[in-house]
């Protein structure tokens, strides 16, 4: 099996419009090949109608698509050289493992003891040689997922897309199975279009996660870049829930903005700001909060819960209630105690 098959993917203002309705006003991404990158958003926010297209499943209704540089936008599903993975797997259940992998590759003319050979290469590259005589009610969900994974790899497609691939796995198998395919599409490089509505696990496998609202691009990065310098408030949400503050930017020089937070002073990346009101996301774990009168915005302890590793606390300040999550201690602080909040430079971010 070829490990050196990479498409780049390129979608030039595309639109996309189901009557009335437009699901993609103006879409413009480029996916380098070998890189993975994952379309994330809320239900309805346009992801799954750009893997469709991309797939050849829909049309565009204006713009552009191209696959290794050909123009694509439109070929049919069955003449573009993708393999898709579906939220279902869709397997045979009356073929065998093997047969199901063999499939495409003997609809498309190969011979049947050379798709069978494939078919095997393919199992042994997911960690299931020696499976191919189960029937797919015989396997695991993760099992099968793989097999999934596999008829679609010995089709050596240019571009591989998965669609939604975890979602009907329980929580522990979704952690494993996310790290068996992003290994795999690692050691063998090749594209990879990924939709999920779970951040988690967006930021677990993507080399770039393009997060997606009403059909537009809310912002496209590195799931750190996404984590820590979230552009909006819906980003900032979005990507592992962020508490929302007013600020005042008191003043800027060279790329650092001076910050009050409720009277705690800190410094930060200026992102553009300017002096004056702003807004600060705060991640959970980058606020503090200590029992007493330690220097700091205060507050008080409106709910804590003990979670093993961590203690959440709600905590009702001037500046509204935050989440925080303390991972240093082992009791939790009771309703109703005052204390000081304050931050971690690490996970604050100016935004617009």
């Amino acid at each position: 099996m070829s490990t050196q098959k990479r498409g780049a993917v390129r979608f030039e203002s595309v639109r996309k419009e189901f009557g009335s309705f437009t699901a993609i006003p103006d879409l413009s991404l480029d996916i380098e090949p070998g890189e993975l990158v994952t379309l994330l958003g809320p239900s309805g926010c346009g992801k799954t109608t750009t893997l469709r297209m991309l797939a050849g499943l829909e049309t565009p209704t204006r713009g552009r698509i191209l696959i290794g540089g050909e123009d694509v936008t439109r070929l049919p599903a069955n003449r573009r050289d993708v393999s898709m993975v579906f939220q279902s797997y869709a397997l045979f259940p009356h073929m065998t493992v093997a047969q199901n992998v063999a499939y495409g590759l003997e609809s498309g003319g190969m011979k049947a003891a050379e798709a069978r050979g494939a078919a095997d290469k393919g199992l042994d590259l997911v960690g299931l040689s020696g499976l191919g005589k189960r029937l797919p009610s015989e396997l695991s969900g993760g099992q099968q997922q793989r097999v999934a994974v596999a008829r679609a790899l010995v089709l050596e497609p240019q571009v591989l897309l998965l669609d939604e691939p975890l979602s009907n796995l329980d929580a522990r198998l979704r952690r494993r199975v996310r790290t068996e395919i992003r290994d795999l599409q690692q050691r063998l490089g090749f594209t990879a279009v990924y939709v999920t509505h779970d951040q988690e696990e967006a930021l677990a496998v993507s080399d770039r996660i393009v997060v997606m609202r009403d059909g537009i691009i809310e912002q496209a990065g590195s799931p750190r870049e996404l984590y820590e310098e979230p552009v909006s408030e819906f980003i900032a949400d979005f990507i592992g829930e962020a508490n929302v503050l007013p600020a005042d930017v008191l003043g800027v020089e060279g790329g650092d903005a001076q910050v009050s937070i409720g009277g705690v002073e800190l410094t930060l990346p200026a992102r553009g700001a300017t002096p004056g009101p702003a807004r600060v996301a705060a991640r959970a774990n980058a606020i503090t909060v200590t029992e007493g009168g330690v220097p700091g915005l205060g507050g008080r302890i409106a709910s804590s819960a003990y979670l093993g590793d961590h203690v959440e606390y709600e905590v009702e300040t001037d500046t509204g209630r935050l989440f925080a999550i303390d991972t240093g201690g082992d009791t939790p602080l009771p309703a109703g105690t005052e204390v000081a909040v304050g931050f971690r430079p690490r996970g604050l971010a100016l935004i617009s």
